[in-house]
């Protein structure tokens, strides 16, 4: 409005300064471009710090067991270091970028008030206009500075909208399928393979036809692809070849919450929230059951006597990752969790491993119970978990070397009868 202002009462002295206005410009763009790579760096660099700070809380008990206080002490202090190093190039980088776009406007005004000082310049201009256009040619540098200052906050601004937009743009997961049948547990796996960006193949041309009802067990060393094969199944990780069918629909068409809402996982990583032991148990889609369905679901995992010595029983907060509960009762609080679910298909990804040999005992015979009329996928170390299977499936790399019952793959002397000589049950 001022410089508007000022072609209007005088064009010729405004061109002093608009002539300046390119240099301006120049000055600006370079600065707001520092600015910004410096603003990503800022906020890099805390996120290192953050980083630093949650590993060395979450895992204090290995930092002291190990005294490793002074080294994350060290890491705590380069991160926060680098972070205040980037945070001051931003204070110099506007500190001097607002000091020289105020001088070049000086340089302006000077040139102004010298050729003010010419009458053929002005003609017959008036006393009042003259110093009206001083006057605003004056109140100009205010509102240019401020708009150099906010600058520093736009360029921040921008950085991390520039973060957020790069999660928001992120492709979604494909979702193309439009049916929902009722599973029976029928799975079948028809060339399927499984490639990461690297070229790794986790799965490779993997076949298996799996029945309606069937335990299937998959045994291997470790890194032979048996979580990645499970985790093909929800979808989690997507088929690069191959296709795997459920009760012959191919898993595409299949619409991906419905796919998901009709298996049930036990992990090996347990994982609890901060809420109660009920609302853990009865997660989700599981949210409406009744109280008498989720104790139910926790005595079949044989859960329900250690809920019942909690503080507030089944209302017990049980914190961030139920660390006050020890392993074996997180995973059986996992297991109610799957059994309330009551799926046709069940995944069991080691979920017998942090389990006393009495607690494992009990555990098996409510797994008995509950795989009745579903298909059962499950991996494990322990012999127990898996002689009982219909089939037991032997990978390696990514693929099946060996396969067919207890019995059977023992008379075979192969692999398994090699995992089952070197005390297989107790790895």
């Amino acid at each position: 409005g001022l410089l508007s202002y000022l072609l209007y009462t005088n064009w010729r002295l405004t061109l002093c300064i608009v002539v300046f206005m390119p240099f301006i410009g120049i000055l600006v763009r370079i600065a707001s471009k520092k600015m910004r790579k410096l603003s990503i760096q800022v906020q890099n660099t805390m996120g290192d710090v953050n980083h630093v700070v949650q590993e060395t809380i979450n895992g204090n008990s290995v930092v002291k067991s190990f005294t490793g206080e002074a080294f994350e002490q060290q890491r705590f202090y380069k991160s926060s270091e680098e972070n205040l190093r980037r945070g001051l190039k931003m204070v110099v980088v506007q500190n001097i970028n607002s000091p020289i776009i105020q001088l070049l406007l000086s340089m302006a005004m000077a040139i102004i008030l010298w050729l003010a000082l010419r009458p053929q310049v002005f003609g017959d201009t008036s006393a009042g206009e003259f110093i009206s256009f001083i006057t605003a040619a004056g109140l100009i540098s205010k509102p240019v500075k401020n708009l150099t200052d906010i600058n520093e906050k736009l360029q921040r601004g921008l950085a991390a909208a520039h973060s957020v937009f790069e999660l928001l743009d992120m492709p979604e997961e494909e979702n193309n399928g439009q049916l929902k049948p009722v599973l029976k547990g029928n799975i079948k796996f028809d060339h399927a393979n499984l490639r990461y960006t690297d070229g790794t193949h986790a799965i490779k041309d993997f076949c298996l036809d799996i029945k309606a009802g069937q335990t299937i067990a998959l045994v291997g060393r470790s890194g032979a692809g048996k979580t990645s094969l499970v985790n093909m199944l929800p979808r989690f990780q997507e088929l690069s070849e191959g296709q795997i069918y459920f009760d012959d629909i191919p898993v595409q068409e299949i619409e991906l919450s419905y796919l998901r809402s009709q298996i049930a996982t036990v992990n090996q990583q347990v994982v609890l929230f901060n809420r109660s032991v009920r609302d853990n148990i009865a997660y989700g889609q599981l949210q409406d059951s009744s109280d008498e369905q989720v104790v139910a679901a926790a005595k079949a995992a044989f859960a329900h006597d250690f809920i019942m010595n909690l503080p507030q029983g089944y209302d017990t907060i049980l914190g961030a990752q139920g660390l006050n509960l020890s392993g074996g009762q997180r995973q059986r609080i996992a297991i109610a969790r799957a059994i309330l679910k009551d799926s046709p298909i069940l995944i069991l990804d080691e979920a017998t491993s942090a389990l006393d040999n009495e607690s494992e005992y009990f555990i098996q015979q409510a797994f008995d119970e509950a795989m009745q009329g579903r298909t059962t996928i499950v991996i494990a170390h322990r012999l127990s978990t898996v002689e009982n299977a219909d089939l037991i499936v032997v990978m390696d790399k990514g693929q099946i070397i060996e396969q067919g019952t207890h019995t059977e793959l023992l008379d075979k002397h192969g692999v398994y009868y090699q995992l089952h000589q070197r005390n297989f049950e107790e790895n």
